[in-house]
């Protein structure tokens, strides 16, 4: 799964020590996903944050220093989609 960071754009190869959160969603297009992944950056600007629409669960991931889960959950779900971690 390749993992872009928020800042440069580029792709990471490897983070470190840094918080890792995957999610099940319920964003099942490209565009939703892009959209979600442009807004969760500007609020969590250096996570690495990306959806892979191809698995089952419609996973969302997110990669970084620090990011608050409710936040998240509130933001993705103020857009009109839901998720919930996975464990």
């Amino acid at each position: 799964m390749e993992m872009y960071c928020c800042v440069t754009g580029m792709q990471v190869e490897k983070m470190g020590e840094k918080m890792i959160e995957v999610f099940k969603t319920n964003v099942y297009d490209k565009w939703s996903a892009e959209e979600l992944v442009e807004l969760l950056c500007h609020h969590y600007p250096g996570c690495a944050i990306n959806f892979d629409l191809e698995d089952c669960d419609k996973i969302l991931r997110i990669e970084g220093d620090y990011f608050f889960i409710d936040k998240l959950k509130k933001i993705v779900h103020e857009k009109g989609y839901w998720c919930e971690e996975l464990e």
